[in-house]
């Protein structure tokens, strides 16, 4: 019988879209059975087109910055797609797979996505923007999983 890993992937942004996939990828290379949970924001990680992913320098203190930048500086336009662009020139120069690669590599590996269904009717989503293969359901479905995890992850 194979471990269980179970993680709920609740934002996203470029610096928390890595952990899920990392994790998964991870985990199931390891012989892990993985089943991550979408919701709310962690679906633009299931979308085809993830080039609308970014990250912020407003309101994320550790996120390191070549030079020291007041608060309202990071509020300026222009600021995120700065942040974003130097991320993933920093993700590429050190050789980390990007986002698309580590999703498919997830795939390969048989980890499950489970899409919230109660987020894609909230936000009024449509279904055909994600990508194929995913399962829609909700907390329930996802409970059958993650009640038999030997690990659980909130992200």
């Amino acid at each position: 019988m194979s471990k269980k890993l179970a993680m709920i992937a609740s934002k996203g942004t470029l610096d928390w879209a890595y952990p899920p996939f990392i994790l998964g990828s991870t985990a199931a290379s390891l012989g892990y059975e993985v089943a991550i949970f979408f919701t709310f924001y962690g679906l633009e990680l299931l979308k085809k087109d993830l080039s609308g992913v970014k990250v912020s320098p407003l309101a994320n203190p550790a996120m390191p910055m070549p030079v020291p930048m007041p608060v309202l500086v990071q509020a300026l336009p222009g600021m995120e797609a700065m942040a974003t662009m130097m991320m993933k020139q920093k993700i590429a120069k050190k050789g980390v797979a990007n986002l698309e690669s580590l999703r498919d590599m997830c795939r390969e590996l048989d980890v499950r996505f489970i899409g919230c269904q109660m987020t894609i009717d909230l936000f009024d989503m449509n279904p055909d923007d994600f990508i194929d293969g995913i399962e829609l359901g909700g907390a329930a479905t996802f409970f059958e999983f993650a009640g038999e995890a030997d690990i659980t992850l909130f992200i």
